[in-house]
């Protein structure tokens, strides 16, 4: 039964990780449209920072999050397959330091009037675009953005419950206690036990009694 139950819960942390990897890989197409537009509004071929241009980090923020992601996915497809205590925990701890990065710029956000001014200036424009896409469309953001963190809180606590069930248990030692060789064992005919000791000899009437038998026979 635990086999069974350990199956699922692996089944599922892997669908629910491969959305998170989905988000990433999502995310990494985006920001790699973004640096193609950013060139073609420069006029180079790549990102040449002798001119002293400023640096679009809006842009290297989205990739590199993604790519965090993609990387968190792997980690945890690792974990699942091999339900080892070590993957399982560096997962953990890499989907917790996530949600705290997302919690923290939230927080800022919400309960921070000018939170745009802890923000540099991004010379490409499309931080600015992006702000008004998400408070034009502020319901969908939402409800899309609530979604990504449920899957990743979801993760986290499949990713626990895999923990205590613990890896798969084999028994390959001749040592282990094998419960199916249990009836073999029942129904085997086992030698009658003996004593080891010193032999015991008959008395002399006995030896007696037995040759005069012998005599008579004849």
């Amino acid at each position: 039964m635990g086999g069974v139950v350990r199956s699922c819960v692996q089944s599922i942390l892997k669908l629910v990780n491969s959305v998170i990897g989905m988000v990433g890989l999502a995310m990494i197409m985006y920001s790699l449209w973004l640096i193609r537009s950013w060139q073609r509004n420069m006029g180079h071929l790549s990102f040449d920072h002798s001119h002293h241009h400023p640096i679009p980090w809006f842009i290297y923020s989205i990739l590199g999050l993604g790519i965090t992601l993609c990387v968190i996915t792997c980690s945890g497809h690792i974990a699942a397959d091999t339900a080892n205590g070590c993957c399982l925990y560096s997962y953990m701890v890499f989907v917790f330091f996530l949600l705290m990065l997302e919690a923290g710029v939230a927080a800022d956000i919400f309960l921070n009037h000018d939170w745009e001014e802890d923000f540099p200036d991004d010379p490409t424009g499309r931080f600015d675009q992006f702000k008004e896409f998400v408070r034009s469309n502020f319901d969908i953001c939402k409800w899309i953005g609530l979604s990504i963190v449920c899957v990743q809180g979801l993760s986290l606590l499949l990713a626990m419950i895999l923990k205590a069930l613990g890896p798969h248990q084999y028994y390959d030692s001749d040592d282990e206690y094998v419960p199916e060789r249990v009836p073999l064992l029942k129904n085997a005919v086992l030698p009658p036990p003996y004593v080891i000791g010193d032999p015991v000899y008959g008395s002399k009437n006995d030896a007696w009694n037995i040759r005069i038998n012998d005599k008579t026979t004849r």
